[in-house]
């Protein structure tokens, strides 16, 4: 089990994370939208990977729910496949023959009321045949427009009614986007707790799941290193940066109308913002690690000028890789009139004690450099009187570099001195990596999840506070951009964004950093 987080002798009272090492109890997992990429790709995997852990009960039930007219041993063989091709352990006919004694399938459209009457038929003789007790999750891998009727419809079937004693639960699991704005945000919310307590609505960031997401926490409060630099004092910025090295290839349907700071800043970029500048909570509960997160949203504002606080973009045509590419407005199904963005970067501020002054840049882009997901906390500079300007030219800021993906880990650069008879000073850096320092393997981040949500354990789920609060900071610029009468600037395939987006940083004296 891994060691507590600890302050001197003292726990951190939720002392230790209970989460890794506890089995789910009695429960089935059922899956709308099983025919998708996200199930085939993610979830299925997910749910055999935890059962080649030990980490589902014998009886564990796995329901797939979609329009394909197919029997059970149908939806098995997918099953299979997806654990084929997809799963991060070994295929152990063991553990597959007690997982596959669960699987059901149900078939139906989301509007269909017997279609939800047979689901509430399996799940009912799941319960008396492999004891899952009643405890059922409905995992909503669907387009976000189908949420509601998907919903409603459980609700008036009577699949998510719960017992008066509490022996039993129903919860449902979202994921992004959650709303497209402040207003549908709070419509899908006022949806989804007409049918399901608060407390039952699991909005899955996946981001959220990653090792290094989570170690953002154990490096701050677990070390006496960094916490007490941790502030305005010496830290000059903030650079937190999501780039993908892909276009939106076949997605160009839900991605024209949507972009880039709808699709990552609201949700995966201003998580990683919270929980880089949260204070300490009292507990790794749920409740107060998000009540931290949720006090940095609601103190995050906005520069007057947002013509000089953000940058937009579109990639072009090209060569990234050495293959030649295909410019956004040229993309299959993409209006060639379109003024979505594939890049956005902004610069925010945090109005606190701790942070007063300090910018946090946020940005994320598709076909950009190289595929990475990076927080680079840049230190202010350090008096050099004691070296020249040409012993020193070499020497930048310090920085301390969050590795989210793909190469989990942590950089520390620093100056040191060249070795040799003069004194130059130059930049040095010392690494870890999660894959050198641990023999043990992490947990894929849906793994992590799925487990969160049978256990009914949600630290790392946003609830409806921090969404609101997380559009309450993107409507305003996505209002101002919507004003603007004039084509989005154009950035090569392969480059790290337009020249806006440096002139962004420029105009403080800084530069962006390349991952």
């Amino acid at each position: 089990m891994p060691a507590p987080i600890t302050r001197g002798d003292n726990p951190l009272r939720d002392s230790d994370d209970r989460r890794l090492n506890r089995i789910a109890g009695p429960s089935a997992l059922v899956i709308f939208g099983v025919t998708g990429d996200l199930a085939r790709k993610k979830l299925l995997p997910a749910v055999y990977d935890l059962a080649n852990r030990g980490l589902l009960p014998p009886g564990f039930a796995l329901v797939g729910f979609a329009r394909r007219d197919w029997e059970d041993q149908d939806f098995a063989q997918v099953v299979h496949d997806a654990v084929e091709q997809n799963a991060r352990t070994e295929f152990r006919e063991e553990t597959w023959q007690q997982l596959a004694q669960g699987i059901r399938f149900v078939q139906g459209t989301f509007d269909d009321p017997d279609a939800y009457a047979r689901l509430r038929e399996t799940v009912d003789t799941l319960d008396r045949e492999r004891g899952t007790m009643g405890n059922h999750a409905f995992y909503l891998s669907i387009p976000p427009k189908a949420f509601d009727v998907v919903a409603q419809q459980l609700l008036q079937s009577g699949l998510v009614d719960e017992n008066s004693d509490g022996d039993r639960w129903r919860r449902v699991v979202i994921e992004k986007p959650f709303g497209h704005d402040l207003e549908s945000a709070r419509e899908l919310n006022d949806s989804l707790e007409a049918a399901f307590p608060s407390d039952s609505i699991f909005r899955i960031d996946h981001y959220l799941g990653k090792e290094t997401v989570q170690n953002i926490l154990a490096l701050r409060f677990a070390n006496e290193l960094y916490e007490p630099i941790w502030n305005r004092n010496h830290i000059d910025h903030v650079q937190i940066t999501m780039a993908e090295d892909i276009g939106v290839g076949g997605r160009a349907g839900y991605y024209d109308g949507v972009g880039a700071a709808r699709d990552v800043i609201q949700n995966h970029l201003l998580q990683l913002l919270a929980l880089t500048a949260m204070e300490e909570p009292i507990s790794l509960s749920a409740e107060h690690l998000r009540a931290e997160k949720e006090k940095v949203l609601e103190a995050v504002v906005l520069p007057e000028d947002l013509s000089k606080a953000t940058a937009r973009g579109q990639y072009a045509g090209g060569w990234q890789g050495g293959e030649k590419v295909t410019g956004f407005l040229d993309e299959d199904g993409m209006d060639p009139q379109s003024k979505t963005e594939t890049y956005a970067a902004i610069k925010l501020e945090i109005d606190t004690r701790r942070w007063a002054g300090v910018p946090f840049y946020v940005r994320t882009g598709k076909r950009l450099g190289r595929r990475v997901t990076e927080i680079a906390v840049v230190f202010k500079e350090a008096p050099t009187h004691l070296f020249s300007r040409g012993q020193s030219s070499d020497l930048s800021q310090n920085a301390l570099v969050i590795r989210v993906q793909p190469d989990e880990g942590v950089t520390l650069r620093f100056g040191s001195k060249v070795p040799g008879n003069g004194t130059h000073v130059r930049d040095v850096t010392m690494d870890f990596g999660y894959g050198h320092a641990f023999t043990e393997a992490s947990p894929e981040a849906y793994e992590r999840l799925i487990l969160d949500v049978l256990l009914g354990d949600p630290p790392l789920f946003p609830r409806h506070e921090e969404v609101e609060l997380s559009w309450r900071i993107l409507d305003p610029i996505e209002k101002y951009w919507a004003s603007l009468d004039e084509p989005l600037e154009q950035y090569e395939s392969g480059s790290w964004g337009p020249a806006s987006a440096d002139a962004l940083l420029a105009q403080d004296g800084r530069v962006w950093r390349r991952p």
